[in-house]
């Protein structure tokens, strides 16, 4: 199996020998890592890719060459692939849809999980109770449910799930695309506050006249410092999953405000914040940084932009263990207060269409929150909150 993984490592573009291989065979040998999926995928990709710009093209093929190894988050019964293969997708009409009701909220539902986990003994497709495919049961892949837990699914379809078990990987917004629309930034130079700063290497040329004049035309030059944009900015960028629609404008976005703000910082989450943060999403999974260390470490004088579509279950922000992606111990609206508290200038910044708003659960809930501080990611809804940040200064 290893061997075959070696060839498809070359066929996907990474460039692996064989020297890399036998490392990676002493360090089984050896016990390095066992029964952990994931402790194997860090291993794996240790010993054989050499650099990191290569580290994307190993995601995609250990998740094509592993599809069906699922590790499951505090559940310690594996799921059998052959339950999950994809015989058929059932397609269910709006007065189907209608039909079905969820399991009664987010307690019911994960006690119902661990139940079917313990006894289910066979694969299941296109039923409303067990773990399979293409059904209306709450958990499985390619079927449809109001509130259920999507396993063994390459991606999101009805974006329904309040639940996801399958690991999976971002990609960073890049911050060398070229805007398509000018105007973002200046959008953005709304919000400006100009100081000098660094040493005096500008020529006043007002100073350097008034100064000549007094020295009877001998030329007297005068320097002073750069002046720059003194504004402190703490940028958060919800990434993945529905957010995926959005990916170009954001990378726009993200473009303009590292050209834009001297003083800014960065930081991507998924769907909601919770207790933790993360720089690159490539290592997202072993590099994270904690919220309240965020907190305590920038001054209060920072702007806070969230940007985001808010779009997702309400339990991600109003129920402990919510996330879809891990077992969060306080909701994360308890999260988005303490930024709040400590950052009273924060905003939101949403890249969904802003009449689709009303329609949304989860988007009413982070508004209230934000106390309507929510602003839709167009070029007057970012100039309202560019404005609504200045004002606050």
């Amino acid at each position: 199996m290893l061997t075959e993984f070696f060839l498809k490592l070359k066929e996907g573009g990474v460039p692996v020998s064989i020297k890399e291989f036998l490392v990676l065979m002493e360090a089984f040998q050896k016990h390095v890592i066992f029964g952990s999926v994931e402790d194997f995928y860090h291993l794996a990709r240790t010993c054989m890719v050499k650099d990191e710009k290569y580290f994307d093209r190993y995601d995609r093929v250990f998740s094509a060459y592993f599809k069906g190894i699922i590790d499951v988050e505090d559940i310690e019964t594996k799921i059998p692939e052959e339950w999950l293969k994809l015989l058929a997708e059932r397609h269910l009409t709006e007065e189907e849809k209608k039909l079905i009701e969820s399991l009664g909220g987010w307690e019911k539902l994960m006690e119902t999980l661990k139940k079917r986990l313990e006894e289910q003994k066979g694969r299941h497709q296109g039923g409303n109770k067990w773990i399979g495919t293409a059904g209306t049961s709450p958990f499985g892949a390619y079927g449809y449910n109001p509130e259920g837990v999507r396993i063994g699914q390459n991606e999101s379809r009805n974006r329904k799930a309040v639940k996801v078990w399958d690991r999976r990987e971002y990609k960073n917004y890049d911050d060398k695309v070229e805007l398509g629309v000018r105007n973002v930034k200046v959008a953005l130079r709304k919000l400006r506050k100009f100081a000098r700063t660094g040493s005096p290497d500008e020529l006043d040329m007002e100073d350097t006249i008034r100064s000549t004049a007094k020295n009877a035309g001998w030329l007297d030059l005068k320097m002073v410092p750069e002046r720059h944009n003194a504004v402190k900015v703490l940028l958060f960028f919800d990434v993945g999953g529905s957010m995926d629609d959005h990916i170009k404008v954001c990378e726009q976005l993200f473009t303009a405000t590292r050209t834009e703000f001297k003083h800014m910082a960065y930081y991507y989450f998924h769907n909601f914040l919770y207790e933790r943060v993360w720089k690159d999403n490539r290592r997202r999974h072993n590099e994270r940084i904690f919220t309240h260390d965020i907190l305590r470490t920038f001054a209060h004088d920072y702007k806070v932009i969230f940007v985001g579509d808010a779009t997702m279950s309400p339990y991600e922000i109003t129920y402990p263990g919510g996330s879809v992606e891990h077992t969060n111990e306080e909701p994360g609206a308890v999260w988005l207060q303490r930024v709040l508290d400590v950052y009273p200038n924060t905003i939101w910044i949403n890249p969904q269409n802003e009449t689709l708003w009303d329609y949304h659960e989860s988007i009413r809930i982070t508004r209230q929150i934000m106390q309507n501080r929510m602003f839709p990611l167009t070029l007057e809804g970012l100039d309202r909150g560019m404005r609504f940040l200045s004002k606050k200064q």
